[in-house]
C-alpha cells in the first residue's frame, strides 16, 4: 500500500462539499495511511463527527477545550502528530484566518502548531473564490510555505449557482498531491521521463476500427512513478477511461502513426523510454470513408503490418534507456528475449494476460523482467503502482551504473 505508515491530519471546515471529506478518508485508509480528523464547529452543520470517527477510525478533535480538558493540549498533539496537514475542504474563512495568522480553533491552531507541509483544498462559490482578497491569502499563504490543491470547473452547490471555478478538486487529484508530498525522491530530477501507454485504435470506416483491450493502468502507473522520483514526465496515450494525472505533460493519440509521431517530437531529449502502450499490429491498407453495410455476403479486410515504434528507435538509440513490455501468452520468456535483442532494450517487462489477476484492464499485475545480460525475474502478483516502481527503480539503477562507469573512465 504506498501510503502505509504515513500519518494525515484532514482538517474539515464548514462547506458544502465537506461530504467528500468521507471519500478522501476511504482513499487514504484504502492507500494504508493513518488518518485523523479535526472539524470545525461550522463543519458540524454539515457532517457529523460520528461518520468521520468511523471512517477515520479515530476520535476526532473538534473543540479546543469543551469535552477535550483531560487530554491536555490535543491540537498541539495532532500537529506534531502528522506527516501532512490537509484541509478539506478550505472554506475561504479558514483561508483567510490561517493567513492571517489566527489560532481561534481547531484547526487554524492546529495549522500554526504543526511542522507539517500544510495542503489546502479550497471549495466555495466562483464569485467568492475570483475575489481579489481570497486570491491575495492564497499567495500569502504560498508564500510561507503551504500548497494548494486548486479548484476546479463544473457544477457548483446551488442551480441558481450554475458552473464555474470553485468545485473541490476530484479526490483522486487531492491524493496525487498528498502522494507527491509524501513519497516524491530526487532520483530522476532534471531527467526526461517518455511512456507510452493504452491502445491505439486503426480506423475500418467512420464507426469501426481494431483496437486491444488496453487500459492504460500500466502506463499511467508508470507515468506516476517517474514523477514521483522527480522526473520531468511526457505521458502519450492511446484512448482510455482514466484520470489524467497531475503534473505531467499529456499528449492523446489514437492511431500508430499519431503515436509514432508524438513519440518521435518528444524522444530526443528523453533519458528514459517506457513504451508500455498496446500498438496495433495491423492496420487496414485503406480505411473506407463510408460505413460499410452489413450484406448477407462475407467480406475481408485487407491489412497491412503497422510501424514497430520501438524497434526504429532502437535503431537510433544513444543514450537514452529503452523499456519494452512483451504481452505473450505462449513460450514468454523466449520471445520477450528475441524481443528485447532485435528493438535493442536495456529490460523488457513480460506478462501473460490470461494469469489470475494479470488481465487487462485489473489494477495488479504479474510480470517478469528480462535485461541485457538474460537474467529472468519474476514476480508474485503486485499492485499495477507497486510494479511501476519496481521498473522504476531498474531504470535509476542502470542510471547509476552508467554514472560510475563514467567516473571510472
Amino acid at each position: 500500500m504506498k501510503l502505509a505508515t504515513k500519518k494525515i491530519a484532514i482538517g474539515v471546515t464548514g462547506g458544502i462539499a465537506a461530504y467528500k471529506s468521507f471519500e478522501l478518508i476511504r482513499e487514504l485508509k484504502k492507500s494504508g495511511a493513518e488518518v485523523r480528523v479535526a472539524m470545525t464547529d461550522s463543519a458540524r452543520k454539515f457532517v457529523t463527527n460520528l461518520t468521520l470517527a468511523t471512517l477515520s477510525e479515530n476520535p476526532v478533535l473538534d473543540s479546543l477545550f469543551e469535552g477535550n480538558e483531560k487530554l491536555g493540549t490535543v491540537h498541539i498533539d495532532l500537529a506534531r502528530w502528522c506527516d501532512v496537514f490537509v484541509i478539506c475542504p478550505a472554506t475561504a474563512n479558514i483561508i483567510a484566518k490561517a493567513a492571517a495568522g489566527l489560532a481561534d480553533d481547531v484547526i487554524t491552531t492546529s495549522i500554526l502548531a504543526t511542522q507539517a507541509k500544510v495542503i489546502f483544498c479550497p471549495a466555495m462559490n466562483s464569485v467568492m473564490w475570483e475575489k481579489p482578497i481570497v486570491q491575495q491569502n492564497i499567495t500569502r499563504l504560498k508564500e510561507l510555505g503551504c500548497d494548494f490543491v486548486d479548484p476546479e470547473w463544473g457544477k457548483l452547490a446551488t442551480k441558481a449557482e450554475g458552473e464555474g471555478w470553485g468545485r473541490l478538486a476530484s479526490i483522486e487529484s487531492i491524493v496525487q498531491k498528498l502522494e507527491f508530498t509524501l513519497l516524491a525522491t530526487s532520483e530522476l530530477v532534471g531527467k526526461k521521463v517518455l511512456v507510452t501507454a493504452g491502445p491505439t485504435r486503426e480506423r475500418i470506416d467512420p464507426v469501426r476500427f481494431i483496437t486491444n483491450y488496453s487500459s492504460g493502468k500500466m502506463g499511467f502507473a508508470l507515468a506516476e512513478a517517474a514523477k514521483l522520483k522527480g522526473a520531468d514526465v511526457v505521458l502519450i496515450s492511446g484512448p482510455n477511461n482514466l484520470n489524467k494525472p497531475q503534473g505531467l505533460k499529456y499528449v492523446e493519440v489514437e492511431t500508430v502513426e499519431e503515436l509514432r509521431k508524438a513519440v518521435e517530437a518528444e524522444y530526443e531529449e528523453a533519458d528514459i523510454l517506457l513504451m508500455s502502450a498496446a500498438v496495433s499490429d495491423y492496420q487496414t491498407k485503406k480505411a473506407s470513408a463510408k460505413k460499410i453495410k452489413k450484406t448477407s455476403a462475407e467480406i475481408t479486410l485487407q491489412l497491412k503490418r503497422s510501424p514497430d515504434i520501438l524497434a526504429l528507435l532502437g535503431k537510433k538509440k544513444a543514450d537514452c534507456i529503452h523499456i519494452g513490455f512483451a504481452l505473450e501468452t505462449e513460450n514468454g520468456v523466449e520471445n520477450a528475449t528475441e524481443k528485447l535483442n532485435t528493438k535493442n532494450l536495456d529490460l523488457i517487462v513480460l506478462n501473460n494476460p490470461l494469469e489470475p489477476g494479470a488481465a487487462f484492464g485489473g489494477d495488479t499485475n504479474i510480470v517478469s523482467i528480462i535485461n541485457k545480460d538474460k537474467q529472468v525475474e519474476t514476480f508474485t502478483k503486485l499492485p499495477k503502482n507497486r510494479v511501476a516502481e519496481i521498473i522504476l527503480n531498474k531504470a535509476v539503477e542502470i542510471l547509476q551504473d552508467r554514472n560510475r562507469q563514467v567516473i571510472a573512465v
